[in-house]
């Protein structure tokens, strides 16, 4: 039995689902029968299980916790050949945080919730329980892998894996797109020109609760600015008494938070556009 082989049943009889990599770290080609998925088994990826095909064909999808698939006369030609394996951390309930660099790293230690770890050979995968869509490229350094993907298996982990928090969902999350572009204006004062609020102080109270609400965010910072705006200016954007002094503070406290002033004023117009301001 060869080792990958054995590392493939190991994995098996734990849940996960194997399938083995050639090199490059890449999964083996489709045979003959599924090539270009001729056998209407795998169209566009988008299903999981495996084809009928008996070979370990279509990526991802391949991957099996069956030990006599695994142990097929097709796939021990596989594990003979392979160069490594790989395993469907979605199949297994897992998500993979894959750290590509030192800099990833660093920002993992400081923002996720610690888990376990899998050294890489450039960085680190941080293992949750739980998981999600997958997702390449989500901050320098970070992707997401777990339900259609995989990951290679690379041995023994550290630490105790701990349950997937909102803070690596939120990583997929993208804040739609402006329907056009707009200047960052707060209409003019109601009609007849009065605020129906009741003193300044008002005003300055609700923007010193958003700076808090923005500063005091730790997780999902994105989403928390992008509310936080909506709901400054569901409050104060029809009566002409937001300032650029007020937007400058929300932009400030935003920033402290890692926020780019492109995003800042992204999620603004956003604001904007949704209020029908």
């Amino acid at each position: 039995m060869s080792k990958h082989l054995h590392t493939a049943l190991a994995l098996a009889a734990r849940g996960v689902p194997p399938l083995p990599l050639r090199a490059g770290k890449v999964p083996f080609g489709n045979c003959p029968t599924c090539a270009k998925n001729a056998c209407g088994g795998r169209p566009n990826m988008k299903t999981p299980g495996p084809c009928t095909c008996p070979a370990p064909c279509h990526g991802w999808a391949a991957a099996t916790t069956d030990p006599d698939v695994i142990n097929s006369p097709t796939w021990r030609r596989a594990w003979r050949e392979a160069a490594g394996v790989a395993y469907h951390p979605g199949g297994a309930g897992l998500t993979a945080v894959d750290l590509d660099n030192a800099a990833a790293i660093a920002w993992a230690r400081e923002t996720l919730p610690a888990t376990r770890i899998v050294p890489t050979t450039r960085g680190e995968h941080w293992l949750y329980q739980g998981a999600m869509p997958s997702a390449n490229a989500v901050r320098p350094g970070v992707d997401i892998k777990s339900l259609m993907a995989y990951a290679r298996w690379l041995g023994p982990s550290t630490g105790t894996m701990t349950a997937l928090p909102d803070i690596v969902r939120a990583l997929i999350v993208r804040e739609p797109a402006p329907v056009r572009p707009a200047p960052v204006t707060v209409p003019a004062p109601a009609q007849g020109g009065k605020c129906p609020h009741r003193t300044p102080t008002y005003l300055d109270r609700g923007i010193a609760m958003a700076e808090q609400r923005i500063t005091q965010a730790r997780e999902a910072v994105h989403a928390t600015v992008y509310r936080t705006f909506l709901a400054v200016l569901s409050t104060h954007g029809r009566c002409g008494c937001l300032t650029a002094t007020h937007t400058a503070r929300l932009f400030t406290a935003a920033q402290a938070k890692g926020e780019t002033a492109r995003h800042c004023t992204d999620a603004w117009t956003n604001a904007l556009t949704t209020l029908g301001l």
